[in-house]
């Protein structure tokens, strides 16, 4: 039997707005009552299946590093002495299916291992100059369903005064700094591209391997669920750039891709004009770079 107030939660779910969620910022003090409802329907997490899962998981880490697996190892080494709450974030996003989310951490470790060059000396102090530059722009609110959204605007970036991998780094630092709120890692987030602006030059002047590297960020590196990929405004020479990001794009993220071009009706469904910047098509004021910084970080610079 369903309870009423699980009833009246479900309910509630069909008809959010972006007033029913926290903060993007900072800590999640208390879920609100149809977050822990959504978990509970979406991710199969109850408190019962979370204490048990994670005991299941760690016993999991210690049998798979000690079989040689050196991934395995390395997860061990990162992840044994880490507190639950770090590791219920890989659990959640992989539906607390204990052996998807141990292999998710070995794709944590694989990623940093693959590109130590986007990891050297990752503090706030590293990326902020990029992330006051505004790329990527945090939205200071959720949107309806919850999600974070992380806006990126092509018009005016400059590839060689903020090369690609610097924007990797920024996006590395965001997720590991906003997945630490419990809302984030229950309702995941959303990325809007505006490609507006792409020119010749950027198209030229992105290489593969570093399309490659973005993709393999957004698959089965971080114990985040990107919800989906909306891209507008883009010029017919797209196409050759996303032709390029396909092959290495699993069914699942492509299915979470959407190109509107120049036809917003799907978009203004997805999203309220409200929350979005006058530079992504709404009616909110273009984004103050540096005071997202500041929320981020705080207004000193320490190292993470």
């Amino acid at each position: 039997m369903v309870s009423e107030e699980e009833q009246a939660m479900r309910s509630k779910l069909e008809h959010l707005t972006v007033k029913d969620h926290g903060s993007v910022f900072g800590p999640c003090h208390k879920l609100p009552g149809h977050t822990v409802q959504k978990a509970k329907d979406e991710l199969h997490e109850t408190n019962e299946r979370r204490g048990s899962s994670l005991k299941d998981l760690r016993v999991m880490m210690k049998e798979r590093a000690s079989e040689g697996d050196d991934l395995a190892k390395l997860v061990l080494d990162r992840f044994g002495d880490k507190p639950d709450s770090l590791l219920v974030r890989f659990l959640r996003a992989r539906k607390f299916d204990v052996t998807r989310a141990h292999e998710l951490m070995k794709g944590y470790v694989r990623f940093r291992k693959d590109y130590p060059e986007l990891f050297e000396n990752l503090t706030p102090e590293a990326v902020r100059s990029t992330i006051e530059a505004g790329y990527p722009v945090i939205l200071p609110s959720r949107d309806k369903y919850g999600r974070v959204v992380l806006l990126f605007n092509i018009d005016s970036w400059d590839l060689e005064e903020i090369t690609f991998d610097e924007v990797l780094r920024a996006y590395c630092v965001i997720l590991e700094k906003l997945l630490e709120n419990e809302e984030t890692q229950i309702n995941g987030f959303v990325l809007i591209e505006n490609f507006k602006g792409f020119t010749m030059q950027h198209a030229s002047g992105i290489k593969t391997a570093e399309l490659k590297k973005m993709v393999d960020m957004l698959q089965d590196s971080f114990p985040a669920r990107f919800k989906a990929v909306h891209v507008i405004h883009q010029p017919w020479y797209f196409t050759t750039t996303y032709n390029v990001v396909k092959p290495f794009m699993k069914a699942k993220l492509l299915e979470r891709v959407f190109v509107h071009g120049e036809e917003l009706d799907g978009y203004f469904k997805e999203f309220d004009a409200d929350i979005l910047p006058s530079d992504f098509d709404g009616k909110a004021p273009v984004a103050d770079y540096q005071s997202i910084a500041t929320q981020l970080f705080g207004s000193e610079d320490t190292a993470l």
